[in-house]
């Protein structure tokens, strides 16, 4: 089959276009032919060395869609199943092998575009949401990156839940309009949220905030989180630490939670599928959806991922299997 690897870390100029073997599946495992794979900011971080050490040949890319090729003989799953899934070993790939709790069939109305591009952004954020930063209609929202696939997602999902007050940041305000559009009430820059956010709350501050990027954001963030309010830490797009002090949070009561996705896909992949089964059915009906910013050719995956890296785009980047 045809992959994209790399045999060490460095720029998009690792990335390798190359003949390598299909991978065999073993227990409690699918094998799935791809339609589409989509590009993920943790691609970037694990190609250039920030996610730890790689067992080379290193095959980037953690969602998929496509179709199951073969299954375990006692398998939930059949031959010609359309599904999205998390892959074991990467997804730059004409084939993956997924473990069957990571695996998710999807209907024939939802297309493989908006299947490949769901997956680690839609459920990520879900439980971001509802079961981390356990948001209510009457919080007022602070939503870190906006623009980016986790961001796009988590605006509309906390508009789907009726939430009062979205507050959104970018690094550049000409993707105002374009978050707004998704249903952010208010869109700032990084270097205004904390003094907008006071604002918009007559000093009070925020509820719940997601913070993807870390660093100065972290203690920033902290300045403008209400009495009681929740500061939830998902990534660190910064490459920089976050910190905070223990007075920041025990005498105004607020809290500091984190969350890992590709933790909890390795440790408890169970959590995934009544998640999975109510962000399909969420697309399928048309209450969510994601921009695709730009559909590459595997092939073209180095160019993808200079595009990713530029942020000069709005919603996902795809590679075509």
């Amino acid at each position: 089959m045809k992959a994209i690897v790399q045999q060490k870390f460095g720029d998009a100029s690792v990335l390798s276009y190359e003949e390598i073997e299909t991978p065999k599946i073993k227990d409690q495992e699918c094998l799935i032919k791809l339609a589409f794979t989509s590009i993920n900011y943790a691609d970037i971080k694990t190609r250039i060395g920030n996610k730890g050490t790689g067992n080379f040949l290193l095959i980037l890319g953690l969602d998929v869609a496509g179709t199951i090729v073969e299954t375990d003989t006692n398998s939930p799953f059949s031959i010609g199943d359309r599904v999205t899934a998390f892959s074991k070993n990467g997804s730059y790939a004409e084939y993956v092998i997924a473990n069957e709790k990571l695996v998710f069939k999807i209907p024939d109305s939802l297309s493989f575009e908006q299947a490949a591009a769901m997956p680690t952004v839609s459920i990520l954020s879900y439980m971001l949401l509802h079961e981390i930063g356990q948001i209510t209609k009457t919080d007022v929202l602070v939503i870190h990156s906006a623009a980016g696939g986790v961001g796009s997602m988590l605006v509309q999902l906390a508009k789907l839940a009726g939430v009062e007050k979205i507050i959104a940041t970018v690094g550049n305000l000409e993707k105002a309009n374009y978050v707004k559009k998704l249903g952010a009430d208010v869109v700032c820059t990084y270097e205004t949220f904390k003094e907008e956010v006071l604002k918009q709350t007559n000093n009070e501050g925020a509820n719940v905030i997601f913070d993807s990027v870390a660093g100065d954001i972290t203690s920033e963030s902290l300045e403008c989180l209400a009495l009681y309010g929740t500061l939830v830490q998902f990534g660190n797009s910064s490459d920089k630490v976050g910190t905070f002090k223990t007075s920041d949070v025990h005498s105004s009561c607020r809290n500091i939670k984190g969350f890992s996705l590709g933790t909890t896909r390795k440790y408890h992949p169970e959590r995934l599928a009544p998640i999975a089964k109510k962000v399909i059915e969420l697309f399928d009906s048309k209450q969510l959806n994601l921009p695709i910013a730009h559909i590459f050719q595997l092939s073209d995956a180095a160019e993808a991922h200079q595009l990713i890296e530029s942020r000069n785009y709005e919603g996902k980047v795809l590679l075509k299997v």
